[in-house]
């Protein structure tokens, strides 16, 4: 991979964005190196529109164990292509990202990298869409990323996606969820997650314990919000979407329980893409730069 220039995410400008894109290296707030990649909508190149206020960015994040250059993230994010931008990138410990894995709590910083970089390639709108822990992280990243005052941050987001993610941290109730707190909280099983997943995991517990995603969702309204969730999901059962339904603002939230979807971006099917990605543009139709 070429890695393209480091870039300050809060001031970049791309000065040059071909129908391939660009790859950049972020930096998050808390010094971390993040590998990110953006593409333009489809035919805005051409069109002579790259990079215009006006338009439309979708930053997708990722599930654990994935990267931006794994299948599965690329399949979806090219779903959305005709849609709007898309910048993908590598959570922390992840793919060529630098520091370690700590699975949803310091990854927030991580996703507001990426959207500040989308801000800073001139998009007024930025919708964030992740999956299984990247879900719990759009979460959390929404709730603490507000606009204050009315005002608006770099890192704030106008509309919110969550698919297949969980309502509660420490869940152990289905044999993937088990396999997984074994790779994340045994020195062997974050050897094997390093060596058979190309996975960094941080060895220390989490101090303090960071807000759980169904404690953010309540925090997100206005900003509209989609949960998605299949009910083959071998990791997380429909309690959860459920429950973070339930705590979320009625007049904001929509949760789609898709039957027969299993979990996350591996798979999600090209007609739910669709639907997720019609949902995002109907929202943000006519949001126009005063959202932005």
């Amino acid at each position: 991979m070429s890695p393209g220039p480091e870039v300050d995410p809060g001031r970049s400008r791309v000065p040059s964005i071909t129908s391939r894109g660009h790859r950049a290296s972020l930096l998050t707030a808390d010094g971390v190196r993040i590998e990110a990649a953006y593409t333009p909508r489809s035919g805005a190149v051409t069109a002579g529109r790259t990079g215009a206020a006006d338009d439309l960015a979708l930053v997708v994040a990722h599930g654990f164990t994935g990267s931006l250059d794994r299948p599965a993230l690329r399949r979806a994010a090219a779903a959305f292509h005709g849609r709007a931008a898309v910048v993908t990138f590598s959570f922390r410990g992840h793919g060529r990202s630098g520091g370690r894995s700590t699975v949803g709590d310091r990854e927030v910083e991580d996703l507001a990298a990426a959207v500040r970089w989308a801000r800073a390639l001139g998009h007024r709108r930025v919708a964030t869409l992740g999956f299984s822990m990247g879900g719990s992280v759009v979460l959390r990243h929404a709730a603490l990323h507000r606009p204050a005052h009315g005002g608006r941050t770099a890192a704030h987001t106008d509309a919110v996606v969550s698919v297949s993610a969980p309502a509660r941290w420490y869940y152990r109730g289905t044999a993937s969820m088990r396999r997984l707190h074994w790779a994340v909280t045994r020195p062997t099983g974050r050897l094997v997650s390093r060596v058979g997943l190309h996975t960094r995991i941080h060895p220390e517990d989490w101090d303090p314990v960071p807000l759980s995603p169904v404690a953010a969702v309540p925090l997100i309204a206005p900003v509209p919000l989609l949960l998605v969730h299949g009910d083959r999901d071998p990791y997380f059962p429909l309690d959860h979407p459920r429950m973070l339904h339930a705590a979320a603002d009625p007049a904001t939230c929509d949760l789609w329980l898709e039957p027969g979807f299993g979990h996350a971006e591996n798979a999600a099917a090209p007609d739910l893409l669709d639907r997720i990605g019609g949902w995002i543009a109907e929202r943000q139709a006519g949001a126009g730069s005063g959202t932005g």
